[in-house]
């Protein structure tokens, strides 16, 4: 795990790549990464994320900047230029029931072939998917979800980059840390090693490659 310069870490970002961002409606989001990558111009982007938030925070200022070419998300509901660039198909817009977007971001970070839920069927979401009947009771088979990078939020970082996480900003963090090939925190302390009780960690440092701090 290295402590980097915001700069530095965006730079490693491709264009074209597959990211994590994690955060509901902004809060638990990585703002200062996102600015970066605005600034940046990273484009071309596949992000997986909850929702888009608004047009001036977190992910909907990649939104704005049109730097997004396919969102994996719960929901748009709440930015109105996401719809827009939908309904324009400048954005290729995958909408995912929430409790499946996580499941199969955990499937991926623990190595699953899948997950069955019978949350879709009998809708649009089961279009085009396979369903498996279990004691009667049909399932959709979902595939795991997996990334280039995840962009996440902490609170608090040791030097060995044990992360701890803000109230309700422990929503998508903790399970994107496990599915990405890259991790990248951006946290708002960090601690010296064994600072941090054991019980208090979130998200080991094992899953962690870089972490930048978040300005004051």
């Amino acid at each position: 795990m290295h402590v980097v310069k915001v700069e530095k870490v965006v730079e490693m970002i491709s264009d074209g790549s597959t990211i994590m961002i994690g955060g509901f409606l902004g809060v638990g989001t990585p703002q200062i990464i996102i600015e970066e990558m605005v600034k940046q111009k990273k484009s071309n982007l596949t992000v997986i994320a909850n929702d888009t938030s608004f047009p001036n925070n977190g992910i909907g200022k990649l939104i704005v900047n049109k730097l997004v070419k396919k969102l994996i998300v719960s929901h748009i509901g709440t930015n109105p230029e996401t719809q827009k660039q939908m309904i324009d198909k400048v954005v290729d817009v995958e909408l995912v029931p929430q409790g499946t977007l996580v499941e199969r971001i955990r499937a991926g970070g623990v190595g699953l072939g899948g997950i069955l839920t019978p949350t879709g069927i009998g809708t649009v979401v089961a279009e085009g998917k396979q369903i498996v009947k279990i004691n009667d009771i049909e399932y959709l088979l979902e595939f795991p979800i997996k990334a280039d990078f995840a962009i996440i939020k902490a609170k608090k970082a040791d030097c060995n980059g044990n992360l701890v996480y803000s109230l309700t900003a422990r929503n998508f963090n903790p399970i994107m840390a496990m599915a990405a090939e890259m991790v990248i925190a951006e946290v708002d302390e960090i601690l010296p090693i064994g600072t941090i009780p054991p019980d208090d960690i979130h998200t080991p440092g094992i899953f962690v490659d870089y972490i930048v701090r978040a300005r004051s």
